[in-house]
């Protein structure tokens, strides 16, 4: 699913895709003395993690299955994953922190990380520009989209590094440290179901805005009465094949990469496969999920 999901990126947008993977690299080729000493600290730790996950790699009775506890609150609210909010609480530490000091530091001569960052924001607005119709809804479709491909990519990137994660057991649950990578909140359905029905909530109130209400409801009924109960599953098959793309893809793929971790734990392996699936397949799952969400917005705005 994943290649053909890259592929399907890259022929819708063309332009831009190469465009900003060439600027991209510009930016790349050369490296400042800070940059240098971080990314040789970050491969001598990897390399460390690699040398411990000797033969130290082993499949939890507990695999596949979700730490939960029960809250005093009604129905479906009353079960939480505190692992899942503590680390989406520290991604959106981290996400507050970064965009308040990028705009602290903003210089009309751009450093060589505020010009990264605006490289990914304007392609990201030109992605919006190109594929919503009406001009008012450009802006708010691109706060949407952006925040979640913020979000979802350090998620996502978490699955490429090692650290503790946590275990459920039937005799209670287990740390393991850096034998697996960080726990992702976009591991958890949760998660990304709560971002695939805010993306349909998004899309319908810009609709009902655009068009008025009437207009809006009477788009279920067309092009015929008879399609009514059709329009209605397609809408909401929208956010359970958009949350589950990305479960799939990250949660799912997460037991994968630990079971075939598991069988080449002799070898570095298991952090070559942490690191290809976090980095580059949470990165393409990334802009996919955010793609998508610009399509479904697109749709509701069609006259």
């Amino acid at each position: 699913m994943g290649t053909a999901e890259c592929v399907f990126w890259i022929r819708i947008d063309e332009t831009h895709a190469y465009y900003f993977l060439e600027e991209w690299w510009i930016l790349k080729v050369k490296f400042s003395k800070g940059e240098k000493i971080s990314l040789s600290v970050f491969l001598v730790v990897y390399a460390i993690v690699a040398i411990w996950n000797f033969n130290k790699i082993e499949l939890p009775s507990g695999i596949g299955k979700v730490l939960q506890v029960k809250v005093p609150l009604p129905s479906i609210l009353g079960t939480l994953n505190p692992v899942t909010i503590v680390m989406t609480l520290a991604l959106v530490t981290i996400l507050v922190y970064m965009a308040v000091d990028f705009k602290r530091h903003l210089k009309k001569i751009p450093s060589r990380k505020q010009s990264a960052i605006e490289i990914v924001l304007s392609f990201m607005y030109e992605l919006v520009e190109d594929s919503i119709p009406v001009e008012e809804f450009v802006r708010p479709t691109f706060y949407v989209s952006t925040t979640l491909f913020l979000f979802i990519l350090l998620s996502n990137l978490l699955g490429g590094i090692p650290g503790i994660s946590v275990g459920v057991l039937n005799h209670g649950l287990s740390l393991n440290l850096f034998t697996d990578t960080w726990p992702s909140p976009t591991g958890d359905l949760n998660t990304n179901v709560t971002y695939a029905v805010m993306v349909l909530f998004i899309s319908h109130i810009f609709a009902i805005k655009l068009k008025g209400f009437k207009a809006w409801l009477k788009g279920f009924v067309e092009p015929n009465p008879v399609m009514l109960p059709m329009n209605i599953i397609g809408e909401l098959a929208k956010p359970v094949s958009h949350s589950l793309r990305l479960f799939g893809n990250i949660g799912g793929g997460g037991i994968m990469v630990l079971m075939l971790s598991y069988l080449a734990k002799y070898t570095i392996v298991p952090v070559v496969l942490w690191g290809f699936f976090g980095f580059f397949v949470g990165t393409i799952q990334a802009i996919v999920f955010s793609m998508l969400a610009i399509a479904y917005i697109s749709i509701q705005l069609e006259q």
